[in-house]
């Protein structure tokens, strides 16, 4: 598997998302394929009107609503696909759009990835909770420091909000009131939430969704698509269960070493934010550099549609790279059942 990103050269070429809305909120009433269909949709529009699609991989943590068994393809016929693109559902608890990226770069496929909700009632029995507890207990970390790191991302999402960090990344999503389309479009994210009890040290429960097209250098000069940026490599590992949220360190570390670049050669780092307590225990044990990790705000800022979040990650980091300019940018995850998952960009 190392040499997998060796002998591929995948590019991302197109990479939209839909707002999050907060849970039982304003996209609620959305089927998880219709929101990923959507941004599908916004993607492939950013492209030249002949390129062609291959597969539609999608990523889905969930069965939210009916379409669910076979969410990949409705999400291929949402996104205006021809009937005759192929499509596969993969699922890697937490942080499926990962998994999607390093099944494409193995199989050198040009496809459309795209990942959906995570904000439904089947998550909330899992103690994620409990895990965060345990690495806070583990690492030293405490309830101020949590409630301080909360509060961060919640300003850092403000201040990112302000100058446009979101801006190439969010498709608007046409909401349908009783009397036809609202006279308004759901542009930005929602707004975020106050600071200063437990459950705000932990990502929101939301809806959303977020589509990447990834391509190979071939289908890049056959359809003259543009490149926004290179995955130079993935990867993943697993840990105990019980300290799950640690999992992107050892993913990181993978990911790090196939690319052959070191931690000071990353130019800016998005773990993402399960908890507050796990962020920082992963920022701990890697000492990574406050001043450029998670500059734009995470999950306890955006909330986390659990199928959702790495494709929002990789858009994010595609897009700001190339608006700030930068080279390389790293992705990634906590995974529940104790895994971790990370992703090595650099701006083409």
């Amino acid at each position: 598997m190392a040499a997998a990103a060796a002998r591929t050269q995948a590019y991302i070429v197109a990479a939209k998302r839909t707002p999050f809305g907060a849970f039982g909120g304003k996209l609620k009433d959305l089927k998880a394929s219709e929101l990923g269909g959507l941004a599908g949709k916004a993607a492939l529009a950013t492209l030249p009107k002949e390129t062609k699609v291959d597969s539609v991989i999608f990523g889905s943590v969930s069965q939210t609503d009916n379409s669910g068994a076979y969410v990949a393809r409705h999400v291929g016929h949402y996104s205006g696909l021809p009937v005759t693109v192929p499509a596969l559902t993969v699922n890697r608890f937490g942080n499926t759009r990962y998994g999607v990226d390093q099944k494409l770069v193995d199989s050198l496929a040009a496809a459309l990835i795209d990942q959906v909700p995570g904000g439904h009632p089947g998550a909330a029995p899992t103690p994620m909770g409990v895990t965060a507890e345990n690495l806070a207990q583990k690492y030293g970390i405490t309830r101020e420091q949590c409630d301080a790191y909360a509060l961060r991302s919640q300003q850092r999402w403000a201040a990112a909000q302000e100058a446009g960090a979101f801006n190439d990344e969010i498709s608007p999503v046409e909401l349908k009131g009783k009397k036809g389309l609202r006279s308004s479009v759901l542009t930005n994210i929602l707004a975020p939430r106050n600071t200063g009890s437990s459950r705000e040290t932990s990502h929101g429960i939301g809806d959303g969704a977020a589509a990447n097209v990834v391509a190979s250098e071939a289908a890049c000069q056959q359809y003259n698509l543009p490149k926004l940026a290179r995955i130079v490599s993935y990867g993943i590992s697993a840990c105990e269960p019980s300290i799950m949220g640690i999992g992107p360190v050892e993913a990181i570390k993978i990911a790090l070493s196939r690319a052959g670049l070191k931690k000071d050669d990353i130019d800016l780092w998005d773990v993402n934010e399960a908890f507050a307590a796990q962020w920082l225990a992963v920022q701990k044990e890697l000492e990574l550099p406050d001043e450029i990790s998670n500059v734009f705000g995470g999950a306890i800022a955006l909330a986390h549609p659990l199928g959702a979040s790495g494709a929002r990650i990789t858009a994010n980091l595609v897009h700001n790279l190339r608006r700030l300019n930068k080279r390389y940018g790293v992705g990634a995850a906590c995974i529940g059942g104790g895994q971790g998952i990370a992703l090595v960009l650099e701006k083409a």
